[in-house]
């Protein structure tokens, strides 16, 4: 188009390219293990991969069996002579110290985890690595409070060594959660990353070491399956806390039974973002976007279910088309991008097979135009109509970005198909009543509810599950006292 004068008209608005240097992100050829205060190598070791480009980021060191013996002895020898009998006061500082850090390495961290894992940038920087330092700020103010944690228990004693084995999902601030309440409390930790993104932790470890932590309070052992079962299996190890999928925590669970050993689950969801009539529509479309597209759908509480009352289902599809319609997805380092790379080739066949697996039952499929990427591991935003409560991609956790609508009439309804799951992670409802907030929330069979929101998460909120999505709290008091013998 051209003015009067013949001068250009601009006809729309484009983004320009705003990738972040992948050089803060300070990569090496190669990672060891972190054990006893020291990083080592080992003969075996697994590439990780950049699962937006499948180039390969580094080789890092496998732990095996002799290993995680090591390190679990480290562990207790650390137990026993410094971090146990250490005052409460003391251990505080050195967990300040780990939080400062991670603040002042935060772009580094930031890049490194949106190349290991696919996120976007942006996610990394404003919500992953601010919330790990705020797990690491909020428990450093309970370790000489112990004794104030638990109501009714004035002397609780920590455990001793834990054995944490985190998901890929959200590397870094996975490790917090568990690395933070843990030491806190007086306990030592051998930590197992995922194999997919085994990078932040190390750094982390490398944090440790610059925050002169002493040796053996904190392990780091790369490694696939087989490491985490010598981890959870090692008879030097009291507590044992794992996020991950419902089938292994099912594995976990049978493997300490009658062993003695605290136990802590958070596995598998499958969440009802729930729209009422009276919803403030614009805003809970925002919610829904978030609920299931960020971290491109990656989160065990991700709104995965999206129930709508009939009187609003096509208003509300439409504004969300709409919406889906301008997110972009492509290079996780632009700061533009909303949808970044699924993590890894096998987690891409599961989202596949599971949206082909709704289509072939009924399922009606909807994505936005969306250009994929020639290289790496990438999936449109994808939403179904005409769910029924039968299909697959209503019943199973797909951990993509993959939304199945279904419809309700009444509040008691809704109720009754939200709670129709073996999961009870988390839900949320959107209406503008109050009173209505409360029904809902005393009847959803979830951990966590939400209210007009979605996604948030705060240290001193305790987050966890029931049914088949786990036991136990992390984050909070309730988060302290998995940690604690009282």
């Amino acid at each position: 188009m051209v003015d009067e004068d013949g001068g250009a008209l601009m006809t729309g608005w484009e983004y320009a390219p705003a990738p972040e240097s992948r050089e803060t992100a300070r990569l090496r050829e190669s990672y060891g293990m972190f054990i006893d205060g020291a990083f080592t190598g080992s003969e075996r070791t697994l590439k990780t991969v950049n699962p937006a480009t499948e180039e390969v980021l580094a080789e890092v060191a496998v732990a095996g069996p002799q290993d995680v013996d090591r390190a679990v002895r480290a562990a207790r020898r650390a137990y026993d002579e410094v971090w146990g009998p250490m005052p409460g006061r003391d251990r505080a500082k050195y967990l300040f110290r780990i939080a400062r850090l991670v603040q002042e390495r935060s772009r580094e961290l930031a890049v490194l985890e949106t190349l290991d894992n696919g996120k976007p940038i942006k996610e990394s920087r404003d919500v992953d690595v601010p919330l790990a330092a705020a797990h690491f700020f909020y428990h450093a103010g309970w370790a000489d409070k112990l004794a104030y944690a638990i109501p009714g228990r004035p002397d609780p004693r920590p455990l001793g060594v834990a054995g944490q084995v985190i998901p890929w999902n959200f590397p870094l601030l996975m490790a917090a959660w568990k690395l933070a309440p843990a030491l806190a409390a007086g306990n030592t930790a051998v930590l197992k990353p995922a194999e997919t993104t085994p990078l932040t932790a190390l750094v982390l470890a490398e944090i440790c070491q610059q925050a002169e932590l002493p040796p053996g309070v904190v392990n780091v052992l790369p490694g696939a399956g087989d490491t985490g079962a010598a981890l959870v299996r090692h008879d030097g190890v009291d507590k044992v806390a794992f996020t991950g999928s419902t089938e292994v925590g099912k594995q976990i669970q049978r493997a300490l039974a009658g062993t003695g050993k605290r136990l802590t689950l958070e596995l598998g969801g499958k969440a009802a973002n729930v729209i009422l009539a009276d919803a403030p529509l614009d805003q809970a479309v925002e919610g829904i976007v978030n609920g299931i597209f960020f971290n491109q759908g990656h989160v065990c509480c991700a709104g995965s279910r999206l129930l709508v009352q009939e009187s609003v289902y096509d208003e509300v599809l439409d504004k969300l088309r709409r919406r889906l319609s301008t997110l972009r997805l492509g290079d996780p380092l632009d700061k533009n991008t909303d949808i970044g790379a699924i993590n890894s080739a096998e987690q891409l066949a599961r989202v596949r097979e599971l949206s082909d697996l709704g289509e072939a039952e009924g399922a009606q499929r909807w994505s936005p135009p969306c250009e994929l990427p020639d290289r790496g591991f990438w999936f449109p935003p994808t939403v179904f109509t005409d769910v029924s409560q039968s299909h697959r991609i209503a019943r199973d956790e797909v951990f993509g970005p993959v939304l199945a609508v279904l419809t309700f009439r009444t509040p008691a309804e809704a109720v009754e198909k939200a709670n129709n799951t073996p999961y009870g992670l988390s839900a949320g409802v959107w209406t503008e009543k109050g009173s209505r907030i409360l029904w809902m929330a005393q009847r959803l069979r979830a951990g966590v509810v939400w209210a007009n929101t979605f996604n948030r998460f705060d240290p001193a909120s305790p987050f966890g599950g029931y049914k088949e999505s786990g036991f136990g709290r992390e984050g909070g008091r309730q988060g302290l006292e998995g940690y604690l013998d009282i």
